[in-house]
């Protein structure tokens, strides 16, 4: 598997934290999956620790290949958590699977905005919204899970010259998912991608997660 280098090896160590398991069992279940990954997937990146956590929320270590990073897109993740950036999301499964522990960024979902740009024009709720939200995207963190007509209304936003921090796009399905990531990628900005028609929110909500994962293990070193 590729290896990108990255400013932040020292992530790559052998201790290992999840924010997320709350027992000893969790942690237990976590760890052991996690170590399984670091031996199939590789330990030496960031990227491949996104990678490893994309693969274990699937639970197929093919996902590990198809995940494309675009200009750096962890160390720009982990510096808008920094900066307590916003993040928004397309549905709001992906909005309840993103950690909240360990940054202090506010967590929207665009189907709470829009409502009214959505029946004008007959277009997605989840593509209204982010054109509702379109002044908040500049330095926004956007995690897209689900819907393609989302994340093509981004990519158009972008075009137009509005710049978020990173954009996670991982839509899945067989109606312009692999279109709308491989427009994503076109972009020159960063970004965390799948390959083709595979995705959807546990790769996207996985991708966050590992950068959060990341931030706290910096913060607390």
């Amino acid at each position: 598997m590729s290896k990108e280098s990255s400013r932040h090896a020292d992530t790559t160590t052998s201790t290992y934290i999840d924010p997320g398991a709350t027992t000893e069992e969790a942690y237990k279940i976590s760890k052991t999956s996690r170590t399984l990954a670091r031996k199939i997937v590789g330990n030496e990146t960031p990227e491949d620790r996104v990678r490893q956590r994309c693969s274990v929320a699937v639970g197929d270590f093919a996902m590990a290949d198809l995940l494309r990073f675009n200009a750096d897109p962890v160390p720009a993740t982990i510096a808008a958590l920094k900066a307590g950036a916003h993040i928004i999301t397309d549905i709001r499964m992906v909005q309840a699977g993103i950690q909240k522990k360990g940054h202090a960024s506010k967590i929207l979902c665009a189907l709470d905005f829009g409502g009214e740009i959505a029946r004008e024009k007959g277009i997605t709720r989840s593509s209204a919204g982010f054109i509702a939200l379109r002044d908040r995207l500049a330095g926004s963190i956007i995690v897209i899970g689900n819907a393609p007509s989302a994340l093509l209304t981004v990519c158009g936003i972008i075009h137009e010259g509005i710049r978020p921090a990173v954009v996670i796009g991982a839509p899945v399905g067989f109606v312009n998912a692999a279109e709308s990531k491989s427009v994503l990628r076109a972009l020159n900005i960063p970004s965390i991608s799948t390959e083709g028609t595979r995705g959807g929110t546990p790769v996207a909500v996985a991708a966050i997660n590992e950068c959060i994962t990341i931030l706290i293990e910096e913060s607390t070193s």
